[in-house]
């Protein structure tokens, strides 16, 4: 098994899961240079984004989870603050970076969509990478499965197996099944991005949408979904549109709970995202390509 801690100075340990998002938050800063360097955009203006981005990310991804298991913090407040003892969600890491970079763009005078559509490909990146973190944690996996599976079905490396044995069990790697999609999606945004068709604002959305189609699966099988419980009928739509990947088995949830807040998430977003693209391409309201960027930012 593979040690969590890289490596300690004196009474300070540092942990895998720190540097892997560091390693992260560095490639997808080099990703966003490197493209708004086309624009004419200085690097230190990315340098200052991702100071302000990565704790808003932080604060926001940790006040997403409090907000869904306050009955586990309401009576020791403390804890909230203690966040090296667990508990952080992507879905508000991303809630609290957009908005703060709609504060940081605004103030510099820059146009937000143009702004994420550079920043796009550098965010699924951190992703990407991120989630690996997770692997070294053993945390955020599936299901139960058998170490044949894994071998023979998935043909994973034995690092990997090995590190999927957890307390006497080999479970599904959803870290992976996230981070494969996830570069799959890079792929995907770096093709799309120079293609003329596309609108300003259009290639974020459609970073938020292939990550969030992505995440609605995976989440379908982990075991450590945030949920609260919700009508039958939102919750069967839900396993309905998760079914085609029913193979990989439900993971399991909290007694009483039946809808997993990610899943519906998802969903949300993605309906929403391509309502922005719809009416913006339908409306009067004339939106500059994402080729034009290159005369106004």
């Amino acid at each position: 098994m593979l040690n969590p801690i890289a490596f300690s100075i004196g009474p300070l340990s540092v942990h895998w899961y720190g540097i892997i998002i560091g390693i992260g938050a560095l490639l997808g800063l080099m990703f966003a240079i490197r493209e708004g360097s086309r624009f004419g955009l200085a690097k230190e203006f990315f340098y200052d984004l991702l100071l302000i981005g990565l704790p808003s990310a932080i604060v926001g991804a940790r006040i997403y989870y409090v907000a869904f298991e306050w009955d586990g913090y309401k009576n020791n407040l403390a804890e909230i603050f203690m966040i090296w003892h667990g508990g952080i969600a992507i879905y508000g890491a991303l809630i609290g970076a957009v908005i703060a970079a709609v504060i940081y763009t605004k103030r510099k005078g820059y146009h937000f969509w143009r702004i994420a559509d550079i920043c796009a490909p550098g965010l699924i990146t951190g992703q990407m990478i991120g989630r690996w973190g997770n692997f070294v944690n053993q945390e955020a996996h599936g299901g139960p499965v058998s170490q044949g599976f894994l071998e023979n079905s998935l043909h994973l490396p034995s690092f990997i197996v090995k590190q999927m044995y957890i307390d006497g069990q080999y479970y599904h790697p959803t870290f992976l099944y996230e981070s494969v999609w996830s570069l799959t999606g890079l792929i995907l945004l770096l093709f799309l991005r120079r293609r003329r068709f596309l609108k300003a604002g259009e290639l974020f959305m459609g970073y938020f949408i292939w990550y969030s189609i992505g995440r609605f699966y995976v989440e379908g099988v982990r075991t450590d979904s945030l949920s609260f419980a919700g009508p039958e009928w939102l919750a069967d739509l839900l396993k309905a549109l998760w079914s085609p990947v029913s193979f990989l088995g439900w993971g399991t949830m909290k007694a009483g709970e039946n809808i997993r807040t990610s899943q519906l998430l998802a969903v949300l977003i993605i309906l929403v995202a391509a309502a922005f693209i719809m009416v913006r391409r339908i409306g009067k309201s004339a939106v500059p390509y994402h080729s034009d960027i290159e005369r106004e930012i």
